[in-house]
């Protein structure tokens, strides 16, 4: 049974930073794209970034380039989201996900197999 555990969360000034972790486990992830959705209140859920697990290739919305990273340690199972230069509009329940097929680029929310429960992140102005 896959599990993805996300940690990290919290209360931060804009301009700060936050590492989000996601600790996955039941099986082999070696060939899955693991990928980062964030939802804001009265919004959709929406894709952020996503990473491959076999190669660590990335792939990452515009709004988030260049402040937002997506890493991996494959000893330890656990996909990291390091947020820089956070805003208030970066507020939201952050989720981590996996998509099974591997496809890095496919962001919908149907592109991803398994989910975890979700960490707040909240920006202060």
């Amino acid at each position: 049974q896959v599990q993805l555990v996300e940690s990290g969360g919290g209360l931060v000034q804009a301009g700060g930073s936050l590492r989000l972790s996601c600790a996955a486990s039941g099986r082999t992830f070696s060939n899955y794209a693991m990928g980062w959705f964030r939802q804001a209140p009265g919004k959709e859920r929406e894709f952020v970034t996503a990473i491959s697990w076999s190669d660590g290739s990335t792939y990452s919305v515009d709004s988030v380039k260049g402040r937002f990273t997506i890493s991996r340690d494959n000893a330890k199972n656990t996909v990291y989201l390091q947020m820089n230069s956070l805003k208030p509009e970066d507020t939201a329940v952050y989720y981590c996900a996996a998509n099974q097929a591997g496809r890095l680029y496919c962001s919908g929310y149907g592109c991803y197999n398994y989910w975890g429960q979700g960490t707040q992140v909240t920006v202060s102005s």
